[in-house]
């Protein structure tokens, strides 16, 4: 499987990047956020996912574990598939998302394009319990951060391990941010 591309954005179409990686051009479909954050000729590095059909392959990129580790929670709902999951993803960032199901807001899920009530509810019904706990969401008069840093390498590195977006969240909620990523995972692991 091809698990990520790191190359140059050769072309943009139709919520699809086309990545040089030395020669060869991958077709990567993203979500509407990562389509609209890149450039032409700039490098980037999507984490991937290889979805084989019995008439086409397709890879499906993210610009974070967390949001790929997302993506593949999703398509675990019967009713989802890959273009409906990045759809999910595309209303967007990937801890927006997780927190709109940790909330059990479905309306917020039947926003995405052909998502429709009953799935926006069984995705709602089926990955609340494993997106973890809820942060305080769509509340004015609240100064909670209720978004998480998919750029922090230790979570990325504990989410490499196995842990889930909401295990890896609380395995490092106590862990002083200032210490070296490898020291950050060490301390992580010991819990």
């Amino acid at each position: 499987m091809i698990a990520h591309v790191f190359g140059k954005v050769a072309e943009k179409f139709n919520g699809s990047l086309v990545i040089d990686v030395h020669g060869v051009g991958y077709e990567v479909s993203v979500a509407a956020g990562d389509f609209d954050a890149v450039i032409l000729d700039q490098d980037v590095k999507f984490y991937t996912y290889h979805h084989v059909r019995e008439q086409a392959e397709e890879l499906f990129g993210f610009s974070s574990l967390a949001a790929k580790k997302m993506f593949e929670m999703l398509i675990t709902v019967q009713g989802v598939g890959p273009k409906a999951a990045l759809a999910i993803l595309s209303l967007g960032d990937a801890e927006h998302v997780r927190n709109a199901i940790a909330n059990a807001d479905s309306a917020f899920v039947q926003k995405a394009a052909g998502v429709g009530k009953k799935t926006a509810e069984r995705v709602v019904v089926d990955l609340s319990d494993k997106v973890g706990l809820p942060t305080q969401y769509g509340r004015a008069d609240t100064t909670v951060q209720t978004e998480l840093n998919t750029s922090d390498e230790a979570l990325e590195a504990l989410m490499a391990l196995g842990y889930t977006l909401a295990d890896a969240t609380k395995a490092l909620e106590n862990v002083d941010t200032n210490l070296p990523t490898a020291q950050r995972v060490t301390e992580a692991l010991k819990k």
